[in-house]
């Protein structure tokens, strides 16, 4: 008998991470299986290149390229939920050829098969939803990516909510009250995309570097990351630095706990959610700097009702490969929904 698996390819700005997921439901990869990627040298080499490392991993984990029956891709945004990118470009796709490109068409006619599309955040959330309560549920949940910048997704009954463009689930960009958190009196965080006080200005790796280390900095000219005199190379010591317990690395990661905790509390009242999950390079940690973030969103939160009080909050397991492991769960809705 022919085995259908499906695979999962996670296309980011420097490296291709791949999965494969079996008929049982089972994962053949469990840890990171990368390649790097040529985004920057646009479409035609990045596809080889993931063409490539898509061969280079079915090898590694025993799979042959003829079992496949479909892809599951996810990329940073901006694009459609049909996997076309914005005509204006973006960070990890500059190349004057991707502007409007169908990069879920592209990569189907490369390979010769079925490809579904989902962006980062989303395919990471949906992981996190079907780890927790199964690919056969009616539960909502609420993702939130920490990364470079604030990714997440809403899942419900085992569905991405996308929206009419593709845009659903871009919870950077939800404003939030962030002059109710204490310790960053006079900060106004900026966001890339212009918004002042959107989740993404405060909690993101770009808001570290851009506000909050510089302003934390700024009040306390004495501590050694001052000396080094480049915020940039001293934002990539701040998680490190606050697992050790820094205080002013962990007032870092308080304020960005808190704006979660205020952005969970908006989601709550809005979707009255199963569950709210976080993810992302702020808790690929330990699990004792995990324990505390979690309880620092749940402190920042305000007041719940009786009945929301004690909604869980979770870290996705298996996170520096959940994008992966979630753009293979989207292959596997449409191998479902086609008969394949």
């Amino acid at each position: 008998m022919t085995a259908r698996v499906v695979a999962g390819i996670d296309l980011g700005g420097t490296a291709i991470n791949y999965t494969f997921l079996d008929e049982r439901g089972q994962f053949l990869i469990e840890s990171l299986c990368e390649h790097p990627a040529r985004s920057v040298e646009g479409p035609d080499i990045c596809l080889g290149q993931i063409a490539d490392g898509l061969a280079i991993a079915a090898e590694a984990a025993g799979v042959r390229l003829s079992d496949l029956v479909a892809i599951g891709l996810d990329t940073p945004g901006p694009a459609s939920s049909a996997g076309v990118f914005s005509r204006r470009g973006s960070t990890n796709f500059v190349h004057p050829e991707w502007s409007g490109y169908d990069i879920r068409a592209g990569l189907s006619a490369r390979l010769g098969l079925p490809v579904t599309y989902l962006n980062d955040g989303n395919a990471a959330a949906l992981w996190g939803h079907v780890a927790l309560f199964g690919s056969e549920n009616t539960a909502t949940s609420i993702s939130a990516i920490v990364g470079t910048g604030l990714g997440g997704g809403v899942i419900t009954n085992g569905r991405v909510v996308t929206g009419r463009h593709g845009f659903g689930g871009e919870l950077g960009h939800v404003l939030i009250p962030y002059g109710q958190i204490k310790g960053i009196e006079g900060l106004v965080p900026t966001c890339n995309c212009g918004r002042v006080g959107d989740l993404e200005s405060v909690c993101s790796l770009t808001a570290i570097r851009q506000s909050l280390l510089p302003y934390f900095l700024g009040r306390q000219p004495d501590h050694p990351l001052a000396a080094l005199g480049d915020v940039a190379k001293a934002a990539k010591l701040v998680r490190g630095r606050a697992e050790e317990g820094d205080p002013l690395c962990r007032d870092v990661f308080r304020v960005q706990a808190h704006a979660l905790g205020l952005f969970f509390d908006e989601m709550i009242n809005v979707f009255d959610p199963d569950a709210l999950i976080v993810g992302g390079g702020a808790v690929e940690t330990s699990p004792a700097f995990q324990a505390w973030f979690v309880d620092e969103i749940r402190s920042g939160m305000p007041s719940q009702r009786e009945e929301q009080a004690g909604i869980p909050i979770h870290v996705i397991p298996n996170g520096d490969t959940a994008g992966a492991r979630g753009a293979a769960l989207d292959a596997v809705r449409l191998v479902r929904e086609r008969g394949l």
